[in-house]
């Protein structure tokens, strides 16, 4: 029987007093791959920086529980450290601070071990050469003057790189090309193992050809209403949301 590695128990979160996930419940054992689909406005966002204990979203009742342990009330950085990843939608570019610098010094921090130059150095080279970066890459600075394509691959260089046990990918598929995707794909797959679960926050279904999802969940109006497998992004690519909605009596 496959460990629970992460248990959401009727979630509800509010943005600026503003309700926005309603009483969300989600399950994710070791190993598997979820997929959340939405229209915009839905919660998806949200509920990727309430996992990952970003301050601004407020959690007002329910439980996060990551390998046993209650969560709600643990900052950012200490999820982190115990194996939780966001990839963002919008990466911040960072001047100032090159790509090596910032994945060295960040891989130190999620691990509390001291990463030496040259075994780091060689640790990256081969991390960008599986996601087809250009080693220069790594001596600019983070994001700035990155192209939209980028800056998606390096937020799945630093997942590659920080190895982590649940990888939250809000949109990562937004904005690229059909290479791209791919490339991304392989590097979320190389990931992905028995031990570690990987949660993609999407409205496309490119990128769901190449993971073979394990589950796709519905997310309207703050609640995940429907789950079942590829089927049902199939279903919701040819269809949209609106005869869901219409079931739900979600408005």
């Amino acid at each position: 029987m496959k460990k629970t590695l992460l248990e959401i128990k009727d979630l509800k979160v509010n943005v600026e007093e503003k309700e926005i996930i309603k009483g969300l419940n989600l399950q994710i054992h070791e190993g598997e791959i979820h997929i959340i689909m939405g229209p915009n406005g839905s919660g998806k966002s949200t509920l990727a920086y309430t996992l990952m204990g970003h301050p601004k979203y407020e959690i007002s009742d329910g439980e996060i529980i990551f390998e046993d342990e209650l969560i709600n009330d643990l900052r950012a950085d200490e999820r982190a450290k115990k194996g939780i990843f966001l990839s963002f939608q919008y990466p911040e570019e960072i001047p100032g601070v090159t790509v090596e610098e910032f994945l060295r010094t960040a891989k130190t921090s999620v691990t509390g071990k001291y990463q030496g130059i040259m075994a780091f150095k060689k640790l990256l080279k081969e991390k960008m050469e599986e996601l087809e970066m250009d080693e220069e890459y790594a001596t600019r600075y983070l994001n700035q003057g990155f192209s939209g394509g980028e800056k998606k691959k390096n937020e799945i260089l630093q997942m590659s790189i920080l190895d982590p046990k649940l990888a939250i990918l809000d949109e990562t598929d937004s904005g690229l090309d059909v290479d791209a995707i791919r490339i991304v794909a392989e590097g979320v797959k190389r990931v992905h193992d028995k031990d570690k679960s990987i949660l993609v926050i999407t409205h496309y279904n490119k990128l769901l050809d190449y993971l073979n999802p394990d589950y796709v969940h519905i997310l309207l109006d703050g609640k995940i209403v429907k789950t079942g497998g590829m089927e049902l992004a199939e279903e919701i690519d040819k269809r949209g949301y609106e005869h869901i909605r219409a079931k739900y009596s979600v408005h």
